[in-house]
């Protein structure tokens, strides 16, 4: 099982999301900095009388914005001056302070859009090109950030999970919980070419919508034929669709939540159930492995572990019950009920996946 633990030197600091987008903050601060300018403004249009030109003796508010700007910038020509106590009061104590805070904003806007990012980027590419065996989620939504929380309370570390969204906003909220984050569109190859996606070990496409969904899934499937992929669509209809653009899983919460609902009408305990097996927050949880040598020619019901329930071989699925299931053959994957807190403890890299919910 995964170490839950975070490495340094394989991934990016944990941080807390900013408060506002990159944007929103860029805005916050150019209102800060007007803020403050038009205070040194008014005290200076105010205070005009303490000012003396060297020009032409007159000032006037073209003279005042002109004094305002090179004193904050602390060209100071010359040509107007304060002549008072008062004014020069008023620039020690008043102005002195904006123009300190004023390169001060300007120094960490330089900082946070210019160095951090670049540095968070060429962190991020390194980090891409070492990634091996970790899971890809096209698409940091409801669906999508629902499948990372998954993934990580089943025992899957962070810096393993990498997310690619066209939304830099969207790859903060990733990043704060300590994914690996792509900006992009996951429909191009070259998206998926800087995902590492010849060396994933699961892709999961949920684009939001059917038609980009069979998009990225066929993405993918071209760039790696073996990776295992699951979709999420809205439309039963374009189930088929799909899975013929080569997903492995394809997820429907709409007909899967009606199921769900027809069940709950005929008695609630059947659906605690099946909620209790998908959510890794339950008291059990459903897990697939490759069947152990010693399991080999025995039936399906004496395989050690949990509760073996399927056997997989061949792309076909075989129940307890079924003739196929009295004999474990080699190859087969076993399909098993374990307690949670025992789910890790028959999980190895490579062996299984445990299940995303869509």
């Amino acid at each position: 099982m995964f170490s839950m633990k975070v490495e340094r030197d394989r991934t990016l600091r944990l941080r807390k999301p900013d408060r506002l987008s990159p944007w929103g903050n860029l805005v916050f601060r150019g209102g800060l900095v007007a803020m403050l300018l038009g205070v040194a403004l008014a005290g200076h249009w105010f205070g005009r009388d303490a000012l003396v030109d060297t020009v032409d003796g007159d000032i006037s508010f073209i003279d005042v914005i002109y004094f305002t700007m090179v004193t904050i910038t602390t060209v100071g020509y010359g040509d107007i001056a304060p002549i008072t106590e008062e004014a020069r009061l008023f620039e020690a104590i008043v102005v002195t302070p904006i123009r300190l805070f004023i390169w001060l904003l300007f120094i960490g806007t330089a900082y946070n859009f210019v160095v951090r990012r670049s540095w968070e980027q060429w962190r991020m590419r390194s980090v891409q090109k070492e990634l091996k065996d970790h899971f890809i989620i096209a698409g940091f939504g409801t669906t999508g950030g629902a499948a990372v929380h998954e993934l990580m309370e089943n025992g899957i570390e962070p810096g393993k999970i990498l997310v690619i969204d066209p939304s830099e906003e969207v790859l903060e909220r990733a990043l704060s919980v300590g994914c690996i984050t792509l900006m992009g569109d996951a429909t191009r190859n070259a998206t998926l070419q800087m995902a590492n996606i010849e060396h994933a070990r699961s892709f999961v496409a949920a684009g939001g919508r059917d038609d980009t969904s069979a998009l990225i899934v066929m993405s993918a499937r071209q760039m790696n034929e073996t990776v295992k992929i699951s979709a999420i669509i809205k439309s039963e209809e374009n189930e088929f669709l799909v899975k013929k653009a080569g997903a492995d899983t394809v997820i429907n919460p709409v007909a899967l939540g009606g199921h769900l609902l027809a069940r709950a009408a005929t008695g609630s305990h059947v659906v605690d159930y099946i909620t209790d097996l998908v959510v890794a927050s339950g008291r059990v949880q459903l897990i697939e492995r490759r069947v152990e040598i010693g399991e080999v020619g025995g039936p399906l019901t004496s395989c050690k572990g949990g509760l073996a329930v399927r056997i997989v071989r061949g792309g076909k699925y075989y129940g307890f019950w079924e003739p196929e299931a009295q004999s474990v053959e080699e190859h087969d994957i076993v399909v098993e009920i374990v307690p949670t807190g025992n789910a890790g403890a028959n999980m190895s890299v490579g062996d299984a996946v445990p299940p995303a919910t869509g």
